[in-house]
């Protein structure tokens, strides 16, 4: 008599618990399920672990390390991978300075500040990063258009939806957003050696 079918899948998932980070690597390849979720089971938690540390968000955590996963499932048989753990966790590193990047000035600046709290211990070097951080996310501020200081104000430290600044300043959704977007290029641009410093000192905490 044949096992049922979730009896002989569990089965044949425990099976996948003896190969080594090479052999699910290259089933991988070939598009074996249950060797992607034997990897998944396998590394998840640390990779978990390793992106709260650098975020300093759980959540955010969660949806990078998902992200990952479902990246690696979908481009299965364009990866090269040689050694399976210094490869996903690498990948956790960029894929956290590449989100801190894409983020408002605030954003990072508010995602280094909740890094650094989890630390016991504090350099002096990037506390005086941090601090000019902020001095110039200020001076690039006064730098902007009024209306666009104003339309970055309301979406970044009141946390207003693009509707709503609408509302509040009297004008059109698209005048809002080509305010945002003016805003964000403008900050990035000059606050971009900053943003890299802050890049850096997170993957240093890891």
């Amino acid at each position: 008599m044949s096992r049922p079918p979730a009896v002989a899948v569990r089965a044949a998932q425990e099976a996948y618990t003896a190969w080594d980070d090479a052999a699910l690597v290259q089933a991988l390849h070939h598009g074996d399920a249950l060797a992607f979720a034997e990897i998944y089971e396998r590394h998840w938690w640390p990779l978990l672990q390793l992106a709260s540390r650098k975020l300093g968000s759980r959540e955010a955590a969660e949806e990078l390390v998902q992200d990952l996963f479902t990246a690696l499932w979908h481009k299965r048989a364009e990866h090269r991978i040689q050694h399976l753990q210094p490869y996903l966790h690498a990948a956790v590193r960029h894929r956290v300075i590449d989100g801190l990047k894409a983020r408002p000035p605030r954003a990072a600046y508010v995602a280094y500040h909740a890094t650094r709290l989890t630390q016991p211990d504090y350099c002096t070097e990037e506390e005086v990063a941090a601090d000019d951080l902020a001095g110039a996310l200020q001076a690039s501020l006064t730098q902007l258009p009024d209306h666009t200081r104003e339309v970055f104000r309301l979406s970044r430290f009141e946390y207003q939806s693009v509707p709503e600044i609408a509302g509040r300043l009297n004008l059109s959704r698209k005048t809002v957003e080509y305010h945002l977007t003016r805003a964000l290029k403008q900050l990035r641009v000059s606050l971009k050696d900053f943003l890299v410093l802050v890049a850096v000192l997170l993957q240093a905490t890891g």
